[in-house]
């Protein structure tokens, strides 16, 4: 016992003194941005506590629009305002093109095989054109609201059915059924949740686990030497969490393909064309890893981000009923409530997509961009930020600035409806506003995903009318991970406002 005692504090002493050494070592001549001194050996690490993002935007004003913190053994350079994100993200953004390895990346996306966390290069570049060429963007774009269509029709009739009944609905759990359905009609050509309710909660619970496990700080990521010993028990979480969705993909990729010789004749799906253009003019090929990998960032990114956004705009409107009057008689006067709302309708409808603007500056999908690291040295706003720095953009701090935004605490639809915040668009050019990120890294389902949140909570929100369940308090209080979810999940009364026959369409 007392050798391990002295083997212990000889392991302390020793970290200290490398830690010390390497910081007179590596000492730049050029000043670092200013931040948090932090600790030895463990850094600014315990300054992020449980909600990084609000810490980080508590410490950004101390430290000023680009703050460098040490985290353990890494360096880590925050943006907390629009024209520092611009800097890294568009004058830099190439430098700052490729992400840190972490456990989330190694354990959760295969290694790194996937779209999102892959180095910058020729394979990312194969699973992003495929991507954007066959469900994310150009023809694939038409497709999405008729397939939406369909599986909101499912929705309608479940919350009408609930509505009769007098019960609350869950919208997670509605949202996330929905959805997952609509991917699953682009990627596999069927319903992936067609009649089991209960495998599309354990699938919803699957999603929220991954991207809480995979926003948390996990120290091995920061002291690489004491990774193995898992202090906080992350990593085995993730394996555990991999091994289900492993399983899942590839039932999803069997059944696929013992159903292929089936439907001879039938237009393409997304895995059809993967499998059928797996290579690249650059010699690169995708392997079935890399598919898997592309699978799982399509149905995790895809439900969990869609879905959050929806929850927190009605969540919003639940506590504003004077907005929700507001979206309604805007609707009434456009579509009428004789037919449901249609995509092509979200054009007519400016007071709609101002709430959608609204909800992704005060909930941002991502709160903090996913993180990216520096392939070499380089300088902003005069100071050194050394090669390897890790890359976080506050998104979330940028939407609560007040030196961005008037009253950025308030949800207020109408500040995008006149001045200069009209011409404000969330696709990644104006940085007060990238709830996507910005850049080549920018999000690939972004231009879906805009899309698919206007049509969604505007069918909503044209054929219910919404109120908190009697007897209960209307929480939103945030929980932290990749996505920024309610801590409570939405519960809500609806009342249908349509003619009766629109329901039946």
């Amino acid at each position: 016992m007392i050798f391990l005692r002295e083997l212990f504090a000889a392991a302390i002493l020793f970290f200290i003194t490398r830690y010390f050494i390497q910081r007179i070592i590596t000492k730049p001549r050029r000043p670092l941005p200013p931040g948090p001194k932090g600790w030895p050996v463990i850094g600014a690490l315990p300054l992020l506590g449980k909600m990084p993002h609000v810490a980080l935007f508590e410490l950004a004003k101390k430290s000023g629009p680009v703050m460098y913190l040490k985290m353990g053994t890494c360096g880590m350079v925050v943006a907390s305002t629009p024209e520092a994100a611009r800097v890294f993200l568009k004058t830099l953004d190439l430098n700052f093109s490729n992400r840190p390895s972490n456990a989330g990346a190694t354990h959760l996306a295969y290694n790194r095989q996937d779209m999102v966390f892959a180095d910058y290069g020729p394979r990312w570049r194969l699973l992003r054109k495929l991507s954007n060429l066959h469900m994310l963007g150009g023809k694939a774009l038409k497709e999405w609201p008729r397939v939406a269509a369909i599986e909101l029709d499912h929705m309608v009739q479940a919350m009408c059915k609930s509505s009769g009944q007098g019960e609350p609905v869950i919208m997670p759990e509605m949202l996330t059924y929905a959805v997952a359905n609509m991917i699953g009609q682009i990627i596999l050509s069927r319903r992936v949740f067609a009649t089991n309710r209960d495998e599309s909660n354990e699938f919803r619970d699957m999603v929220v686990e991954l991207m809480k496990i995979a926003g948390l700080l996990n120290i091995g990521d920061f002291i690489p030497s004491i990774a193995w010993m898992d202090l906080q028990g992350i990593e085995g979480g993730m394996k555990k969490l991999h091994t289900k969705w492993d399983a899942l993909i590839t039932k999803m990729i069997k059944e696929h393909q013992e159903l292929a010789n089936e439907g001879k004749g039938k237009k393409p799906d997304f895995l059809d064309v993967i499998f059928a253009n797996r290579e690249n003019s650059e010699g690169e090929r995708l392997s079935n890893v890399n598919i898997k990998a592309l699978l799982l960032n399509m149905f995790v990114a895809g439900t969990d981000t869609t879905s959050s956004i929806i929850e927190w705009a009605l969540a919003e409107m639940m506590k504003n009923p004077t907005i929700l009057q507001k979206a309604h008689v805007e609707m009434d006067a456009v579509v009428g409530r004789n037919r449901r709302l249609k995509e092509s309708d979200i054009a007519k409808l400016p007071y709609l997509q101002a709430i959608c603007k609204e909800t992704l500056r005060k909930h941002p999908p991502t709160p903090l961009n996913v993180p990216r690291v520096s392939i070499e040295a380089c300088e902003v706003n005069g100071y050194y930020i050394p090669k390897n720095t890790r890359l976080s953009v506050n998104i979330w701090g940028i939407g609560r600035d007040p030196n961005v935004w008037e009253n950025p605490l308030d949800f207020e639809p109408e500040r995008f409806l006149c001045g200069r915040n009209a011409k404000i668009d969330p696709r990644g050019n104006d940085f007060e506003l990238i709830p996507f990120g910005a850049g080549r890294r920018i999000c690939a389902g972004m231009r879906v995903g805009i899309m698919m949140v206007e049509y969604i909570l505007g069918m909503l929100v044209h054929a219910f009318d919404w109120k908190i369940p009697p007897g209960t308090d209307l929480n939103m209080e945030e929980a932290f991970g990749l996505t920024l979810q309610k801590a409570v999940p939405l519960s809500a009364m609806v009342t249908p406002r349509l003619a009766a026959h629109a329901y039946t369409a």
